[in-house]
């Protein structure tokens, strides 16, 4: 498409078309931390819809984008901070990945727009194949090249615990179709206030108050049936997340190796009146290579020693292989008792942040993002066991991506370990953010997760999705739990990942061709 057929596009939309999609987009928004304003999620699509009511595909493409591109700029604005001030990138230069990314983002609000319409005039088909089709989209945006799921529509709930519930069964997809069905069931609600000649819709309201109905059921049943589990001899492991809260900017400079490594020691000899079985430290909260032993290394593994704790912790790691260096983001678990090391290289890295894509073809990145890594992908999930437990560890955002925290599962975890660096986020929103997309791999696999994050937040997360404790941003801070280990039972979710969201997909595809099909009809 010419730019030109864009230009002229955006002219033909009407601003009393464009104003309801842009409050879509900050209706979206305010939806997530750190506003929080859940409830806003399940008519914030309303708007969009009254806007695309009526118009040509090509037009309601055009306001999807307008409600996408408001709505990720005002999400994920923080992209200018990670590559301006903690990526040595020009601020003015960052603003232009950020409106690239934000573009590329825009399209699936665009596309949804589009099929909503093709859907037909008749009501309950166009309710149903409308969260079909978002929830299908949202799993393209999930898997499609690297994946980017940042801020699903149903993570607007993670504090809503009797509507989340459904996690384990349908994922985080399954709360964005119960608020997708809720937009639509507004949005023909309003048309019928406005419209006296359309008809009540009373078959789409009850069926979307029978959904909300059956999923607030389904959900106090669980939180029932989790507190009264609470009570029963489980085993118990006793956890304790260490918050270093390093500068970012003096975290890899050799003359602060020493310091950090002090800070990280004092705090952790302060959990000696908890006594934990486990002791976590953040992503890379070791900023040197763990595995040559040197003095630091051994400090380390004196500190484990004489806690008498298992100890989980980050550091970068290097492997040589036929003359050539290979880098990893690890996570190192010591056990004292077994005195042995195992570790867990991170499978899911961050594109152009870790390592970059296409790098042939690429190369000119590195010299506008000096920070970007050289990592290469561990290429395995797996646990690591300790005596009595295993832990399922996900390293920074691979927390964001629902089947690396099953599949783990699904091989054995009985805990989930989040260590994560948010420092690049700075006082942003994107840590609160972060925070709210690990609560529902909790959930999805009922099985509680410990967060430890350099500069917070950390957190322990309970199998039920309840933040148990967090810690505030930017303090150094100690964190201490007892957790009760869960079923071995594996979920629904765990045992059959995404059924759901391909259904949804396909669902959505067989609409939208059935729509085109009736167009076309004489």
């Amino acid at each position: 498409m010419r730019a030109s057929d864009t230009d002229s596009r955006f002219r033909h939309v009407p601003w009393r078309r464009a104003l309801p999609a842009a409050l879509s987009g900050i209706l979206l928004t305010a939806s997530f931390p750190p506003l929080n304003l859940w409830w806003l999620a399940w008519i914030a699509l309303a708007p969009l819809l009254i806007a695309v009511k009526g118009m040509p595909p090509g037009k309601a493409f055009t306001l999807g984008l307008v409600a996408g591109m408001v709505h990720y700029l005002t999400l994920i604005y923080w992209i200018v901070v990670v590559l301006g001030h903690y990526g040595g990138l020009n601020v003015l230069l960052s603003v232009v990945p950020l409106l690239l990314l934000c573009a590329y983002l825009s399209l699936f609000p665009a596309l949804f727009s589009l099929l909503y319409g093709l859907f037909g005039r008749r009501p309950l088909p166009a309710l149903l194949c409308g969260a079909c089709a978002w929830v299908g989209l949202e799993y393209v945006r999930t898997v499609f090249i690297t994946g980017f799921p940042w801020c699903l529509l149903g993570y607007s709930q993670y504090g809503n615990l009797h509507v989340i519930q459904i996690a384990d069964l349908f994922g985080v997809y399954g709360v964005s179709f119960i608020i997708v069905l809720s937009n639509g069931a507004a949005f023909q609600l309003w048309e019928r206030l406005v419209r006296k000649s359309v008809p009540f819709p009373k078959w789409e309201t009850l069926l979307t108050a029978l959904c909300i109905g059956l999923t607030l059921v389904y959900g106090h049943q669980r939180l029932a049936e989790n507190e009264r589990t609470d009570g029963t001899s489980r085993k118990t492991v006793k956890t304790a997340v260490i918050q270093g809260n390093i500068d970012q900017s003096i975290k890899w400079d050799p003359a602060h190796q020493s310091g950090t490594l002090d800070i990280y020691e004092g705090l952790t000899n302060g959990t000696t009146d908890f006594d934990p079985d486990l002791i976590v430290w953040p992503e890379t909260a070791v900023p040197f290579f763990f595995q040559d032993q040197g003095d630091y290394g051994q400090r380390v593994i004196a500190l484990a020693e004489a806690s008498k704790s298992a100890l989980l912790f980050g550091s970068p790691a290097y492997e040589r292989t036929e003359g050539k260096l290979r880098y990893f983001n690890r996570a190192y678990l010591i056990d004292p008792e077994k005195r042995s090391v195992q570790h867990y290289d991170k499978v899911h890295l961050v594109p152009f942040g870790e390592y970059v894509p296409l790098k042939r073809f690429l190369s000119f990145i590195h010299r506008l993002v000096p920070a970007a890594g050289d990592f290469e992908s561990g290429g395995q999930v797996r646990p690591l066991p300790l005596e009595g437990v295993s832990l399922g560890v996900l390293i920074c955002f691979e927390a964001i991506f629902p089947d690396l925290a099953r599949r783990v599962t699904g091989r054995g975890a009985d805990i989930l370990v989040n260590l994560t660096n948010d420092a690049w986020f700075g006082k942003t929103s994107a840590p609160h953010q972060h925070l709210c997309m690990a609560v529902f791999r909790a959930i999805e696999n009922r099985r509680p997760l410990i967060r430890a994050a350099n500069t917070g937040i950390s957190a322990t997360v309970l199998e039920n999705g309840k933040i148990e404790a967090s810690t505030p941003l930017f303090q150094e801070a100690v964190l201490t739990s007892t957790l009760r280990l869960p079923s071995p039972e594996n979920t629904f979710y765990t045992r059959y990942g995404d059924l759901f969201a391909r259904l949804s997909l396909i669902l959505a595809l067989l609409g939208a061709v059935w729509g085109i099909w009736r167009r076309r009809r004489p």
